[in-house]
């Protein structure tokens, strides 16, 4: 990897490896000679954000994939993020995607809410935000990925939106 030493990668590869994200200075020190280097390593790795200081001797490792530090999560669950849980759905593109009625994959998420419109890149992902009416809200469910619960357009109106699109 660019910008990490040999040692670096070495303890990173172990980590990610064992899937331990969460490690101590114990779980690293058979990679030293001497407390000073392994203390100059988690400095270097702190200052590359390739780490994250929990407290004096417990660290948390940004995964190796997440190229020069950046770290991004599902777009459901960071739309429901950005709109605080409340007064918002998924639509559009995503919402038929989402459920199967179309093998597109959006590049941007569309996001319905009563008082927000725009475009806004957020971690690497492209959000769309419309307003719509407090009458469409009826027609949202509440999902689940990985634990957490977002809003999203239903099946039947997803499939209404899609029908509506010229081919």
């Amino acid at each position: 990897m660019k910008g990490l030493s040999s040692k670096e990668i070495e303890v990173i590869a172990e980590l990610e490896f064992n899937k331990k994200h969460y490690f101590t200075r114990e779980d690293i020190q058979h990679h030293f000679m001497s407390d000073s280097s392994m203390r100059h390593t988690i400095h270097k790795l702190l200052k590359k954000k390739r780490i994250i200081s929990l407290n004096k001797n417990k660290y948390y490792l940004i995964p190796i994939k997440a190229k020069s530090g950046k770290w991004s999560d599902d777009e459901f669950i960071l739309a429901d993020e950005v709109m605080n849980g409340e007064d918002y759905y998924v639509g559009g593109w995503s919402s038929a995607n989402y459920w199967r009625l179309t093998d597109q994959v959006p590049v941007k998420i569309e996001i319905y809410s009563l008082k927000r419109s725009g475009q806004k890149t957020i971690l690497n992902t492209s959000f769309i935000f419309r307003k719509t009416t407090a009458k469409k809200f009826k027609e949202v469910v509440n999902k689940k990925i990985k634990g957490h619960s977002f809003k999203i357009l239903n099946k039947e109106a997803s499939k209404k939106w899609l029908s509506k699109r010229n081919w």
